[in-house]
């Protein structure tokens, strides 16, 4: 069986939009699977190309197969696309064992073709790469990873907590590991994530369900959702999404985070942490720490008890 490939440059955002879970036409599309993954780790990811979209076929796609990819990344609309022919050989696997394992504090991401860590003191887990959010890969979940793990060093302690956009699912999963007897919860907008989050969570001994040291799943926009409002307050919240939306979301963070709880933001560049460190200010929070990765910046801020 021949397999094909055919690579769109795209946006983060565009990226995201498009998942291998996406039913695309019932197969007469040629049924590709959609592999993201990022071109430039210091470019603006809502550049154009800053991110490509890799669309694997097992017969040669059709001119007019290609359009309709074309039709999915709207940045790609002048961009020269053609279909290359993959030597025989298992693409998946090709495709994940440029991954190498990664480590950030005390954690140890790996994907299924890696081996986890034999180190004592070190918790891996097994994040598959067929999407690639959220792996630990990118500076700004590793970044995260290495924060939450020296919040916990410190003695911090974190009794309820949140991810917000939790894409895989490894963050919620992490904070699980440091503070096991809290309350987690998840969410994401995108309807893929959940089963996502369940398949990750079972392959690496997380507890779906509701009660303390269990993991909630929930698909929502943003945080008003009545799921996530109820568990509120938080004392430990964790976005790891865009500039933007962490800007659009500073009143809504503030309204569910408990007196003297954090958080944790990520996803913004260094030369956006500014303007969103004033939106949090003016919240009420205050900067506690800033991690620069490249030109990826993570903030941690606690929200001041009012006088």
């Amino acid at each position: 069986m021949d397999n094909w490939k055919v690579t769109i440059p795209c946006t983060l955002a565009e990226a995201q939009a498009v998942t291998e879970d996406m039913t695309l036409d019932d197969g007469a599309f040629g049924s590709p699977s959609l592999v993201a993954s990022e071109v430039d780790a210091y470019a603006d990811p809502q550049a154009p190309g800053s991110w490509a979209l890799h669309a694997y076929f097992t017969e040669e796609p059709q001119a007019e197969w290609i359009e309709t990819l074309r039709g999915l990344v709207p940045s790609a609309a002048d961009a020269a696309l053609a279909a290359e022919l993959l030597p025989d050989e298992d693409w998946v696997t090709l495709s994940q064992a440029g991954l190498e394992p990664i480590r950030a504090g005390r954690f140890h991401v790996h994907t299924p073709e890696m081996p986890a860590s034999d180190e004592p003191g070190v918790r891996s887990f097994e994040i598959p790469a067929s999407l690639a959010f959220g792996t630990g890969h990118h500076n700004t979940t590793r970044g995260c990873l290495m924060v939450l793990d020296s919040m916990e060093a410190a003695g911090l302690r974190v009794t309820n907590h949140i991810d917000i956009g939790t894409g895989t699912g490894l963050l919620a999963f992490a904070a699980m590991h440091l503070w096991p007897e809290a309350r987690a919860i998840a969410s994401d907008i995108d309807p893929v994530c959940g089963p996502a989050v369940e398949h990750n969570a079972a392959s690496n001994g997380i507890a779906i369900g509701n009660q303390p040291g269990e993991l909630a799943m929930v698909i929502a926009e943003g945080l008003d959702d009545a799921r996530l409002q109820a568990r509120a307050p938080y004392d430990l919240v964790i976005a790891n999404i865009l500039a933007g939306p962490l800007i659009e979301l500073s009143a809504d963070v503030a309204a569910v985070t408990a007196p003297r709880g954090h958080a944790v933001l990520s996803g913004l560049l260094g030369t956006q942490a500014e303007a969103v460190s004033a939106a949090y200010r003016d919240q009420g929070f205050a900067l506690e720490e800033r991690l620069d990765l490249g030109d990826w910046t993570v903030l941690r801020l606690c929200k001041r008890v009012e006088a």
